[in-house]
């Protein structure tokens, strides 16, 4: 069944916000994310807390974010922007996210030079790591559960996961066979939708 995204204005109860908004959103993810998961505690931050999107919508800017090239979290906070207030909620999404933390980053980068021998602080690290893997996990199983839509869509899913993690065949060989095969798949089944 052919999936579209309403204006993000139009969603029942959510109340679009500013773009200064947008950029202090983002840059409370960027500062108070460490070790990965930033896709796990966006869809919190945007869909569960602040109603901002769907979660629908969420999993399709997480899609189409993967799909491009480059850090896919910066990607995601430019779609998660631009679908809020156009192009300037993009360049609001990606600055909160990449500048604060960038300037944090330099400074605790310094600091951590004279630290880098305290055990304390590889077990905080350790811990941190394992939390953000636990949000990762999360988001990963949340877009597979809405992703595995019908046998043909699972068939790649299960492809792509033995190819990569089993087989350790090269992601870019993986992705770019299965990313035109997955997407042929959708166009039949948008098409047979269609005539249905």
């Amino acid at each position: 069944m052919p999936q579209t995204l309403p204006p993000a204005s139009a969603d029942s109860g959510s109340r679009l916000p500013s773009v200064l908004q947008i950029f202090l959103a983002f840059t409370k993810i960027g500062l108070t994310s460490f070790g990965g998961g930033l896709s796990g505690w966006m869809l919190r931050e945007f869909v569960q807390r602040r109603n901002w999107l769907s979660e629908a919508e969420f999993l399709s800017g997480l899609a189409l974010a993967q799909a491009f090239p480059g850090v896919n979290v910066v990607n995601l906070a430019i779609w998660v922007g631009f679908r809020l207030r156009g192009g300037v909620g993009a360049l609001a999404g990606a600055l909160g996210l990449v500048v604060p933390a960038m300037v944090l980053a330099l400074v605790v980068v310094a600091a951590f030079a004279t630290m880098a021998t305290s055990d304390s602080v590889h077990l905080a690290l350790a811990g941190v790591a394992a939390a953000a893997v636990g949000l990762s996990l999360q988001t990963g199983l949340r877009a597979a559960r809405r992703a595995a839509r019908g046998v043909p869509a699972l068939a790649v899913m299960v492809v792509t996961f033995v190819a990569i993690f089993l087989l350790k065949l090269p992601l870019l060989w993986v992705v770019g066979a299965m990313a035109p095969l997955s997407i042929g798949l959708a166009y039949l089944r948008l098409r047979e939708g269609g005539q249905a």
